[in-house]
């Protein structure tokens, strides 16, 4: 119904952004409807002002669709319209979802059960850390992971749910037929083959920053949650917490030390109560746990992969899913009802434990 070289066509008229585009393809019916339509029928549409309406009215772009085209079928890839059924679920629901997506890879409905994670591209160990191990339990629990294939944080995610024989989707500042960066070609062909690389921008862009921030809303608009581990307070992380909160989407971050510059974005999420601090996956699942679909035959060993003091194990080990009062829980694991309640809360903090109403604890 959408023929591709008429969309190119249209898309590459000049002040034609994604919302115009959807729109007139919405009132058209198809791009070489759009096309053939006379300026008259085009101011029709709302946004299409009459300098606008002369303007697509004669325009031809042939040359731009036709090179586009040659690069698609060199590289492998193709275009998928937010009118297909392929186009992702989670994307169509943002406040301007691209009209068309360029993918390299597989896109499928089960895309919808993802998780973002972003952050610096210049990570701390402990950055480092965490993005290894939250990707890794992600993977395992088949949640598709979104990142950006930056440097640093990103390159880590992807990397790391590979390995895992998980799904991952990148997503690019650039033409899909452009890696960047250089030194992630080997990682950029091994996300196509299990999971896709996308981006909006059209084969041969190159990399410009000012592409990046508008990237991030597709980062965010293709998951449940974003998580930034680690962000300077003006690094592009912030961008995609900014844009996921805008989206009303979830938004996660991992603290870390007072005075770090690489914590300062995520401790001041959590600190304005924007981000709901996590210390592992637990934690994301509590929270959107009945939006996300899991291997939950795994679950248990992602659990324990949470550091626990002997007491917590203690108290712990007392819980099941079946609610126990504070003074139970207190004389069953023999210690008073106060040390009781500071480890039940940062149990409760490391997304193991739920407290209910009249002091009654349970497991997660």
């Amino acid at each position: 119904m959408h023929n591709v070289r008429d969309l190119l066509r249209l898309s590459s008229v000049p002040r034609i952004g994604a919302h115009k585009l959807r729109a007139l393809v919405g009132h058209f019916g198809s791009p070489t409807n759009v096309l053939a339509a006379k300026a008259r029928d085009l101011i029709c549409v709302e946004g299409i002002h009459r300098r606008l309406a002369t303007a697509i009215a004669h325009h031809d772009g042939s040359a731009f669709a036709d090179d586009q085209l040659r690069r698609m079928n060199r590289s492998g890839a193709r275009i998928v319209t937010i009118w297909d059924k392929e186009y992702p679920e989670l994307l169509k629901r943002i406040y301007d979802p691209p009209a068309f997506l360029y993918v390299r890879g597989t896109l499928g409905k089960d895309d919808r059960n993802a998780i973002a994670l972003v952050g610096t591209r210049h990570p701390s160990p402990y950055g480092m850390r965490i993005a290894e191990s939250l990707s890794r339990d992600l993977a395992e629990l088949g949640v598709v992971v979104v990142s950006g294939l930056a440097r640093g944080i990103d390159t880590i995610v992807h990397a790391a749910v590979i390995r895992s024989q998980g799904r991952t989707i990148a997503v690019i500042g650039s033409g899909v037929d452009i890696v960047y960066p250089p030194e992630n070609r080997s990682l950029f062909h091994q996300i196509i083959e299990t999971g896709a690389v996308v981006s909006e921008f059209p084969m041969g862009a190159k990399p410009d920053a000012p592409n990046f921030p508008k990237r991030n809303r597709i980062i965010s608009g293709m998951s449940l949650g974003s998580v930034v581990i680690e962000s300077a307070e003006d690094g592009g992380a912030m961008i995609t917490a900014s844009t996921a909160l805008d989206q009303n989407r979830e938004v996660f971050a991992v603290p870390g030390p007072i005075g770090e510059k690489k914590s300062a974005g995520p401790n001041v999420l959590i600190r304005d109560g924007r981000a709901k601090l996590i210390t592992g996956v637990p934690d994301i699942i509590a929270e959107l746990g009945s939006h996300l679909k899991l291997e939950t035959a795994l679950l248990p060993s992602v659990q324990r992969t949470i550091a626990l003091t002997l007491f917590e194990e203690t108290i712990l080990s007392c819980l099941s899913t079946e609610p126990l009062h504070i003074d139970a829980i207190a004389d069953q694991c023999q210690t008073t009802t106060s040390d009781a309640l500071v480890t039940l809360l940062s149990l409760e903090f490391k997304g193991l434990v739920r407290q209910l109403p009249g002091k009654y604890f349970q497991t997660t």
